[in-house]
């Protein structure tokens, strides 16, 4: 959750894993510690702890070790301070030990844990369910076999766990629960054992004894082979990481690439990650050298230390989440940076025509911190366009300005100012309360004396508005009550949200969208409900169809009106009751999201076009559950 976004959302979580290509003395001589791929991994999933705010999780693999010896060490927490108490729990194992001890990394390998080559780390969110440590990725499958020993974390949501589950009832397992982690990681595991199972009765066949097999199926062990036959039947957004109790590694991508991963390797290590931005800080890396990981394809790192990356699902059509763009990575990222001030942009045009290019009487601003690159691209748009009025003005006044006049006129400039700066204190006290809502308003402290009482029009530039009950409740109040403009303009950096989600994001109950309530209203104001009964009866048909049959039946609903008047509808339901103050909404197009972020093209839940058919599915059965009044997620 960004905490600086007007609506908040959960969404995708972070995954690091690093692999460590050289003895654990090698680090110790040139960076002066044995706990370097530690420290590595810390910073790595530090500066992704946009990822996730309910919890963290570090496991590491120690490889070649001692029958007998533990080798897999994890530690997790779903604290307030979650990752500070995962290191802090991993390094108090070394705060006692001498110079001498510390410095020996053979000694440490040996005695502490967490001293292992292979490490992978997990930031989580908790879209649905408990936010319980038992939650908590990364998630271990015991077994007393070294390559049945498994490791699972990931940044994903799959749309047909229900059915990926009786699979597994079928082959006779009785999986623990019914979630989506625990049913990718025993449907994962069961490959795997079939895998190791497969290899033990070949080499078992050729006369070898049961060590020696085990040396043989770590060489042989095909990961390529595990992840095709785990991943064949799997519908939704994914990346997730892997380690095998012997010391392979692996990271791999959905096939649509919907969530991100990159990967970096040189002759030290091979590191993969959610974003770029935090692969090039913990390494210390050129942009150059970060690979994005291909969309059905694995890398894979062998204990052998040699890795590959690999196919494992056929490629489809590139659909990556356009939402990672617009605010859910870090803006460090060069292209996300850009991308995001072409979103700003794009919206000049549509905010000088609403306030009829009256640059005298417009203030503009943003709620921080995520819709500031955007802000940065809508200031640079708004100079360009006041450039260009003001020359249009000289030219009509046919040199008969005085130099006072044209100084005068070049000296002007639009009205760009910070206003709103949240009071993240005060929100955590009103978290506490059972009444919210009268100290909603109070979230942000605002700066006063900059917008003229009943004169102004105030721009208003953020992310997205997804419900629309912050906007209401805390934005919109404040500016009206404390500043008093004449009037309010909100502009969305993203298009109206419609649809929900299914592939991470927490956006699954079609109710909480503002912009489907603003739909619902128009039509029951002019007398065409009967619409939504009819949407529902398609709904309820294509439920009966096997999903890769299904379409998307309440896109039909929304072609009855137009986004315009779904705009205008927003503004209604965000302006509060006692508030008389005109208030309009700007979004983003569609079309302009793609123009600002072209390799980024998933965009479900602005336009309704799914990626999988479970997508589909889903959208269907969120409409269902709303008609029936069904306060659930749709999958």
């Amino acid at each position: 959750m960004h905490p600086l976004m007007s609506d908040e959302i959960k969404h995708e979580c972070g995954i690091a894993l690093i692999r460590l290509l050289q003895p654990l003395q090698y680090y110790q001589d040139k960076y002066g510690s044995s706990l370097h791929g530690l420290y590595k991994l810390q910073l790595l999933l530090q500066k992704m702890r946009n990822r996730g705010q309910d919890g963290a999780g570090v496991v590491t693999i120690k490889l070649d070790p001692t029958p007998g010896t533990r080798y897999i060490s994890r530690k997790r927490s779903n604290g307030p301070q979650y990752l500070k108490e995962v290191f802090q729990g991993i390094f108090q194992h070394f705060v006692d030990l001498t110079p001498e001890q510390l410095h020996d990394s053979q000694w440490l390998k040996a005695t502490k844990p967490y001293m292992g080559e292979v490490l992978m780390g997990h930031l989580r969110y908790g879209t649905h369910g408990d936010n319980s440590i038992e939650t908590c990725h990364p998630f271990v499958r015991i077994n007393n076999w070294i390559t049945r020993n498994l490791v699972l974390a990931g940044n994903f949501n799959l749309t047909n766990v229900d059915e990926l589950f009786d699979e597994l009832v079928r082959l006779g397992q009785y999986p623990k629960e019914k979630s989506d982690t625990v049913t990718v990681l025993e449907k994962l595991g069961h490959f795997l054992d079939s895998e190791v199972e497969r290899l033990f009765k070949w080499y078992k066949g050729d006369g070898y004894d049961n060590e020696r097999i085990t040396d043989l199926i770590i060489e042989n062990i095909d990961i390529q082979r595990v992840l095709r036959n785990t991943c064949k039947k799997f519908d939704g957004g994914y990346v997730m990481g892997g380690m095998i109790g012997h010391g392979d590694a692996f990271i791999f991508r959905d096939p649509n690439g919907i969530r991100p991963c990159f990967y970096y390797a040189d002759d030290e290590m091979v590191a993969a990650a959610s974003e770029r931005p935090a692969l090039q800080t913990a390494l210390n890396v050129s942009a150059k050298f970060v690979h994005e990981l291909e969309p059905g394809h694995a890398l894979i790192i062998k204990k052998d230390g040699r890795w590959d990356v690999l196919p494992f699902i056929e490629k489809r059509e590139k659909k990556s989440c356009s939402f990672e763009r617009i605010y859910f990575s870090r803006g460090s990222d060069k292209d996300i940076y850009v991308e995001r001030k072409n979103l700003g942009l794009n919206l000049v045009a549509p905010i000088l025509e609403a306030v009829d290019n009256n640059f005298d009487e417009t203030v503009f601003t943003y709620i921080p911190n995520t819709a500031e690159a955007a802000f940065y691209g809508l200031s640079e748009g708004l100079h360009e366009a006041y450039n260009l009025q003001k020359a249009n003005q000289l030219v009509a006044a046919n040199g008969k300005m005085s130099a006072e006049d044209i100084h005068a006129l070049m000296a002007k400039k639009p009205r760009i100012e910070k206003l709103a700066n949240k009071d993240e204190k005060l929100r955590t006290f009103i978290a506490a309360l059972d009444s919210r809502h009268e100290m909603m308003s109070h979230v942000y402290d605002v700066t006063y004396g900059i917008i003229r009482n009943d004169l102004d029009t105030l721009v208003l530039l953020d992310d997205s508005i997804v419900r629309g009950t912050t906007m209401r409740d805390s934005i919109i109040r404040m500016i009206a009550l404390r500043l008093k403009p004449k009037r309010i303009i909100v502009a969305s950096s993203a298009p109206q949200i419609r649809y929900p989600d299914c592939y991470g994001i927490d956006m699954s109950k079609m109710g909480d969208f503002v912009a489907f309530k603003a739909l619902v209203a128009i039509l029951r104001e002019q007398g065409k409900e009967e619409l939504l009964q009819d949407c529902y009866n398609r709904c309820k048909e294509q439920l009966k169809l096997p999903k890769e049959k299904m379409i998307n039946a309440v896109k039909e609903l929304y072609a009855h009106v137009t986004e315009k008047c779904i705009s205008k509808k927003i503004a209604q339901i965000v302006t509060p009751d006692d508030i008389d103050i005109e208030v309009d909404v700007i979004f983003q197009t569609i079309e302009g999201l793609h123009q600002s972020c072209p390799d980024h093209t998933g965009d479900w839940y602005f336009s309704g076009d799914y990626p999988t058919p479970g997508g589909n599915k889903v959208v269907n059965k969120a409409f269902v559950n709303y008609m029936e009044g069904r306060n659930e997620r749709a999958y």
